[in-house]
């Protein structure tokens, strides 16, 4: 199992601190967030992501995902929302990163509906996302929050490049089982997002292990396919990344101090729920 967090829990940290933080703290790997209020995002140049990917190679440190805003079943027109999930498949491979994140961002339509114009956009771009190398997963989030919801999207598309992201807050939130959650999304697992909360009413983020949340389960179910995997593709590459939401929740704690104690935490995950 690998890990890495998000920078969402370190807003507009330059890249260099970053990186550095990853390897201080004994992570593999960090989730670029996308947006223009950060360093990394599909409107920089060239240079810039060379600085980015000199920065992480130099501390020995993963970009494992440009983690997007696009909402691929968002209603309106195609072409904004292809051109926009083009965009973050070139930053990806311009930064040697494996996985794009998108959101499913339906609501307001049927799940039909919204399930439809998903995996017509998904499909639609998955050949340049498979020339790219780069794999576009869905995450569990908004109008599809539960494994089945995404999984009903991702079998539609039916191409090995387009994959999931599977958050743990978002199927909890939806009341659905982890073990429901890992069956529908392990033919297409990218990484899992995990994170720890109070309650359902209060989503405030919380060091990994302070909450309520079944992290340990969610891991002892990853755990075990990792061991009964052929190879790294079929066990989802084996990430675990913490996305600790400071951007959304300024009065939480600051992210820096709590990465080693989450690192030490998520390795003894797996063994408690044994």
């Amino acid at each position: 199992m690998k890990f890495a967090f998000s920078t969402l829990g370190v807003p507009g940290m330059p890249i260099p601190d970053v990186a550095r933080l990853a390897a201080e703290n004994g992570y593999h790997g960090v989730e670029l967030r996308a947006h223009p209020e950060e360093p990394v995002h599909p409107g920089i140049g060239l240079l810039q992501r060379v600085d980015a990917v000199e920065a992480f190679k130099e501390a020995g440190v993963e970009i494992l995902a440009v983690a997007g805003y696009a909402r691929a079943a968002e209603p309106g027109d195609d072409e904004p929302v292809l051109e926009e999930l083009r965009a973050l498949l070139r930053l990806a491979r311009d930064l040697g990163a494996p996985f794009v994140r998108v959101f499913p961002g339906g609501e307001g339509q049927s799940l039909e509906e919204a399930d439809a114009t998903a995996a017509r956009r998904l499909a639609a771009v998955a050949p340049t996302a498979s020339d790219m190398g780069v794999r576009l997963l869905l995450e569990t989030h908004d109008s599809h929050r539960r494994g089945e919801d995404a999984a009903r999207v991702l079998g539609l598309v039916g191409h090995r490049n387009v994959g999931a992201v599977w958050d743990v807050l978002h199927t909890w939130l939806g009341e659905e089982e982890p073990a429901a959650s890992h069956a529908a999304l392990a033919p297409y697992l990218g990484y899992v997002q995990v994170k720890d909360v109070a309650s359902r009413e209060d989503t405030t983020p919380l060091p990994l292990g302070a909450g309520v949340l079944p992290l340990a389960e969610c891991l002892a179910l990853l755990d075990q396919e990792a061991g009964g995997a052929t190879s790294r593709t079929e066990s989802g590459g084996g990430w675990v990344c913490w996305e600790y939401e400071k951007r959304w929740h300024p009065e939480a704690a600051e992210l820096p101090s709590l990465l080693g104690p989450a690192r030490d935490h998520l390795s003894w995950l797996p063994a408690r729920a044994s």
